[in-house]
C-alpha cells in the first residue's frame, strides 16, 4: 500500500480473495452482497449523504476505485463524492462504476430502510458490517444531534489496516481435502436476466434458540439442515437428483487468526450431503449429518487447508506472470466450472451489535447475497436483538424452497414473519 502527500490511501493491491472477483464480475454474476438496516422512521436523504461522506473520511480503505493493471486489477484513491439515491432496482445488482462515481459500494434508501451494496473485491461481509454501522451511527447523530453526543464514540478506535492477511497466515505445505464431485444444481425456470427475488424470513431468536438447544446444535447448523431439507423436498426429489447437495458456508478467518484488516479475510467449509448414499430422507437424519460434518470440517486445521490451497493458486508464479488480458478469459472459464461444485451458499454473519441508545432507533438488519445462473438461490442471515433475518435471494420463478423453509420453522412453533421485494407471490 502507498499513500499520497495528504496521508490518504493512494493505491493498494487486491487481497488474495479479491483478485478473482473483478475478472469474473459482470451483469450475469455480480459478486455483490448487500447489508440493509430497517430504521423506525423514514430516511432523510441529505443527512444520509452527509453520513456516508463523513464515514468515508474515517474509512479511507473504502474511498477507492478499481484500476486495470498489467497483471492484476488494483485499487487507488477516489477523489469523487459517493452517490446516495433512492432504491429503484433489484438488490445485489452489478455496480456500474461509470454510474457510481467509480465507487465499489453503493448506498441507497427506501422509506425507512438503508442499503449498502458492496462489490466483494472491496471487502467481506464482516468488515462491510463495520463500515455500514459507522454510516448508521453517523446518520443517527446527524438526525438527532440533541440526543447523540459524538464524544461517546471517540474512544472507539477505527482500524485502517488493509494488509493481505491471507499472505500473512497461509501454510505453504497445507493440502485441501475438498471433494472432486460436482454438486446438484437447482432445477427450475429462471426469471428474466437481472431480476432477483428477495424473501426475508424474520425469525424470533428466542424461539429458535430453544429449538437448537433442544437439538444440541448451533443456529448455523440448524438453519443449514432446514435449508438442505427444503431443497430435498421441493427440488431434489422432483428432479430425481443424483449428485450431492453441497452448501458453501463462509467462515470469518478473524476468529482463527490475529487480523484487523478491513480487506477480505474469509474462507469456507462445504457441507456435502449425499442424499441417497447416506439415506438422508428425513430432517432428523439431515440434521445429524450436518452436525457431524460441521464438527469434522470446522476445525482450524481444515480451514487452514482450504484457505492455503486458494492462496497458493492465486500466488502461483505462472498465474502471476500471465498478462491480465489473457488471464481474464481463462479465469472466467475456470470460475464458471468451479461454481458447479456448489448447490447454494449460506452465509450467517451472526449478531450485529449496536451500542447504547442507537439501537432504540433500529428495527432489524438484513444480509443478501447475489444469486446467479448456477447457484440460482443464495442465502444469508444476521441477528439484531431478538430478530434473526434469514434471506433468500433467487433467480428462480418458483419459491417452493422458501415456502417449505418457512412452513418447517412455523410447524416447530417458531414465530416467523415474511417480507419480500414483491417479485414472487407471498409465501406466508
Amino acid at each position: 500500500m502507498k499513500k499520497d502527500r495528504e496521508n490518504k490511501l493512494y493505491w493498494r493491491r487486491l487481497d488474495n480473495s479479491a483478485k478473482i472477483f473483478p475478472i469474473s464480475n459482470g451483469k450475469k454474476y455480480s459478486t455483490v452482497f448487500r447489508i440493509s438496516c430497517v430504521l423506525k422512521e423514514k430516511i432523510v436523504s441529505n443527512l444520509l449523504q452527509e453520513a456516508v461522506e463523513q464515514t468515508l473520511e474515517k474509512y479511507q480503505s473504502f474511498k477507492v476505485r478499481m484500476k486495470t493493471g498489467f497483471f492484476w486489477y488494483y485499487l487507488e484513491h477516489n477523489t469523487k463524492s459517493p452517490i446516495v439515491e433512492e432504491e429503484t432496482d433489484y438488490p445485489c445488482k452489478y455496480i456500474d462504476p461509470r454510474r457510481n462515481n467509480n465507487y465499489l459500494f453503493k448506498v441507497t434508501y427506501f422509506e425507512n430502510k438503508i442499503n449498502i451494496d458492496i462489490f466483494h473485491s472491496l471487502t467481506d461481509g464482516n468488515s462491510g458490517v463495520i463500515f455500514f454501522k459507522e454510516i448508521i451511527y453517523t446518520y443517527l447523530e446527524l438526525l438527532y444531534p440533541e440526543i447523540f453526543d459524538e464524544e461517546q464514540r471517540k474512544i472507539r478506535k477505527i482500524e485502517y489496516d488493509t494488509e493481505d492477511s491471507y499472505m500473512k497466515n497461509y501454510d505453504k505445505t497445507a493440502k485441501s481435502n475438498a471433494s472432486g464431485r460436482k454438486a446438484y444444481i437447482l432445477k427450475g425456470k429462471k426469471m428474466k436476466l437481472g431480476a432477483i427475488s428477495a424473501i426475508h424470513e424474520i425469525i424470533d431468536l428466542e424461539d429458535l434458540k430453544k429449538e437448537t438447544k433442544r437439538q444440541e446444535v448451533t443456529i448455523t447448523q440448524y438453519l443449514t439442515a432446514v435449508l438442505i431439507y427444503a431443497i430435498y423436498q421441493e427440488n431434489y426429489l422432483k428432479a430425481k437428483g443424483k449428485k450431492p447437495v453441497k452448501v458453501c458456508i463462509p467462515v470469518n478467518l478473524k476468529k482463527y487468526f490475529s487480523s484487523k484488516t478491513m480487506s477480505n479475510f474469509f474462507s469456507y467449509i462445504t457441507v456435502e450431503a449425499e442424499m441417497k448414499k447416506e439415506k438422508l430422507d428425513t430432517f432428523e437424519k439431515i440434521l445429524d449429518f450436518v452436525k457431524k460434518d460441521f464438527y469434522k470440517k470446522l476445525t482450524e486445521e481444515e480451514i487452514i487447508k482450504t484457505m492455503s490451497t486458494n492462496v497458493k493458486i492465486g500466488n502461483n508464479p505462472l498465474v502471476k506472470m500471465i498478462p491480465l488480458i489473457i488471464k481474464k478469459p481463462l479465469v472466467r472459464i475456470g470460475y464458471t466450472e468451479i461454481r458447479k461444485y456448489t448447490t447454494t451458499t449460506f452465509s450467517n454473519i451472526g449478531r450485529i451489535g449496536i451500542i447504547g441508545k442507537y439501537k432504540e432507533y433500529i428495527d432489524y438488519f438484513m444480509m443478501l447475497i447475489a444469486p446467479e445462473q448456477v447457484e440460482k438461490i443464495k442465502c444469508a442471515s444476521c441477528t439484531f436483538e431478538n430478530k434473526l433475518v434469514f434471506t433468500f435471494t433467487s433467480v428462480l420463478q418458483d419459491n417452493s424452497i422458501e415456502k417449505r423453509f418457512y412452513q418447517f420453522l412455523k410447524e416447530k412453533g417458531i414465530k416467523i414473519q415474511i417480507e419480500s421485494n414483491g417479485v414472487l407471490d407471498d409465501i406466508s
